[in-house]
């Protein structure tokens, strides 16, 4: 009589050839953690900024900066809820070849394309508002800065959008990166003469040679290839799943406390943010703010910001003269710290977090300070150069989101220095 051989672990079977059913992993997804109980005080006090500051503005600067401020709140609860991340996943890609985040971008990157072509294409806008394309120059500055920013991305452990709804969301670490990122866009916009000559030429935006359907169906034509390149690298490398974040079980407390499938969450930051443009006649964009507050802070110490090259061009010296809840972006981006902190209370999972490395606190603060410069050099970061630009169906936006695939490479060569780690073939998930 003879005896099989015992078995060997067995291999997960492999998902079957198609552009959205799911690709293969190295392993079965953890199920997710039950939710930790509500944190009623900083929902409360929350809860209560949100009210307030939404009186406040709508009160004292009208009904336009109001509307901003509630979809920066919305942006913030739908960042939280779906952790929709550009850090994490570009880190995962280039580490391990798992692209279900990038798939995730580009169903963001698409949904907000086909909102945009129909904003923008027929010139629909609210409070008297011509909506318009965001489209960079191309350049040594759109490089270099996309570079900068994607290296200070996996140091700092967050994007501009990622920093605002970890901050909060209690991530103390991640303060440091926001303070950086003040601290690198007010040196940048003080420096405006040393990099404003770099050489440069006119944005390429689509729209303007084949019309807003032609450009929106290149830029659909595009995502769907970069969707099937992912696929293809996940497939031929079998990265490990990604790790799955506390959630609830039934689809009401889910959407109020729980975590959103990943492309819940794009579809509600698409939405969100063409309302933006409706409201604002310009696309969503964070970092611009950043340097407002520490040319703020500076003409507050005695300095004056006022007289920079950078303050002065057209349009931002009233920026800088006006109030801070008065400019677009700093409403969005207030909106999205506050919201963020909101969805984390009712989550349970809004916590401080004490004694910080200080390995870990220099790589904030310098990965906050790397994007701050970046995304001035580059005219915005992956909210207002990368999906901005790409919705708009501009080539800057194309050309950022691959010079930053390039800068996470480096970012992750640079982690270990800090002690940061990075994904591995061989976790049980990234």
């Amino acid at each position: 009589m003879t005896t099989a051989p015992p078995a060997g672990p067995v291999a997960p079977p492999r998902a079957p050839a198609g552009l959205f059913v799911p690709s293969p992993t190295s392993s079965v997804r953890p199920e997710a953690p039950p939710l930790p109980p509500l944190r009623w005080i900083p929902l409360s006090v929350s809860a209560v900024l949100a009210v307030a500051l939404t009186v406040y503005v709508w009160s004292t600067h009208g009904a336009k900066p109001g509307v901003l401020l509630l979809l920066g709140l919305g942006l913030g609860i739908a960042l939280f809820h779906s952790r929709f991340g550009f850090t994490s996943a570009w880190r995962q890609l280039v580490a391990v070849g798992n692209g279900s985040g990038l798939r995730a971008h580009a169903l963001l990157l698409g949904t907000t394309a086909t909102l945009f072509a129909l904003i923008i294409g027929t010139g629909t806008g609210l409070f008297g508002t011509q909506p318009s394309a965001s489209g960079g120059s191309l350049g040594v500055g759109l490089v270099l800065g996309s570079v900068l920013f994607a290296i200070g991305m996996q140091l700092g452990g967050a994007c501009a959008s990622g920093t605002l709804f970890a901050v909060g969301s209690g991530q103390t670490s991640v303060v440091l990166t926001l303070v950086g990122f003040i601290i690198g866009g007010t040196l940048a916009a003080w420096q405006y003469d040393l990099w404003n000559d770099l050489p440069a030429w006119q944005p390429v935006v689509l729209s303007d040679h084949i019309g807003w359907f032609g450009s929106w169906a290149v830029t659909i034509a595009v995502l769907l290839l970069v969707v099937w390149v992912s696929r293809r690298i996940q497939a031929r490398r079998n990265p490990p799943p990604i790790g799955p974040v506390p959630s609830a079980r039934g689809t009401a407390v889910r959407a109020l406390r729980g975590s959103w499938p990943t492309a819940v969450g794009a579809l509600a930051l698409a939405v969100l943010g063409a309302g933006v443009l409706l409201v604002s006649g310009g696309a969503w964009g964070v970092t611009s703010a950043f340097a407002l507050w520490g040319s703020k802070l500076v003409g507050a110490l005695g300095g004056q910001p006022e007289n920079w090259t950078w303050w002065q061009q057209p349009g931002s010296s009233d920026m800088l003269a006006g109030s801070v809840l008065a400019d677009k972006n700093s409403l969005t981006d207030i909106g999205i710290m506050i919201g963020a902190a909101v969805a984390a209370a009712l989550g349970g999972s809004w916590v401080l977090h004490r004694n910080i490395p200080w390995r870990t606190a220099v790589a904030a603060l310098l990965g906050g300070i790397l994007m701050g410069i970046g995304s001035r050099l580059a005219g915005g970061c992956n909210i207002g150069a990368y999906l901005s630009g790409i919705a708009s169906g501009s080539l800057s936006g194309w050309l950022w989101g691959a010079f930053a695939l390039a800068g996470t490479w480096v970012g992750l060569k640079a982690r270990p220095l800090f002690r940061l780690g990075n994904p591995k073939p061989g976790d049980g998930i990234c």
